[in-house]
């Protein structure tokens, strides 16, 4: 097996945490809990487990960046779905462009939309890093937040300060110079 497939298959483990929630899950704040899962670490020992996020801690971050968006925009995402591995945390979001966003877009303006888009996201930082180091009680050293338009999708990615757990998957590589 090549190194990036292992690496992917490391990467397809039970240990890559997902929390979805649909729009009336996010506005009531509940959300299902990640499904019971062996623990076990890279070399399948427990002793080397890495510690499971709970899901209600995902369901907090997608709420909170939900309900961001709902009260900022006016409208909010119809679905959110978060994921944390490592030091790395993504929110995908779905369905939140407002009307007039929509409107540009289809009158081919899509640039306008990435525009403002990007300074909210500026404006917004300090509150989107709020709600995920209040969640999992670590420091957001990086955000960086991305708008797709067809399909309408958001993602906003996070990078939470190092911890001591050991790695889910890693794959570090030194790339020769041209």
């Amino acid at each position: 097996m090549s190194t990036l497939e292992s690496f992917n298959t490391r990467l397809r483990s039970p240990r890559t945490w997902r929390m979805e929630l649909d729009v009336e899950q996010a506005a009531s704040g509940a959300g299902e809990d990640c499904p019971d899962e062996p623990q076990t670490g890279r070399n399948g020992s427990p002793e080397t487990a890495t510690r499971r996020v709970p899901g209600e801690v995902l369901a907090r971050i997608s709420t909170g960046l939900v309900q961001l968006h709902r009260s900022y925009y006016g409208k909010g995402p119809t679905k959110a779905k978060t994921y944390l591995m490592n030091d790395s945390l993504i929110c995908i979001l779905k369905g939140g462009f407002t009307t007039v966003e929509q409107t540009l877009i289809e009158s081919g303006d899509v640039n306008a939309v990435y525009s403002i888009r990007r300074s909210f996201q500026d404006a917004m930082k300090d509150r989107f890093t709020t709600v995920v180091e209040d969640a999992t009680g670590r420091k957001v050293i990086a955000y960086m937040s991305q708008i797709h338009h067809d399909p309408d999708l958001a993602v906003e990615i996070f990078i939470l300060e190092p911890t001591d757990d050991k790695p889910v998957g890693e794959l570090e590589q030194e790339l020769a110079e041209d």
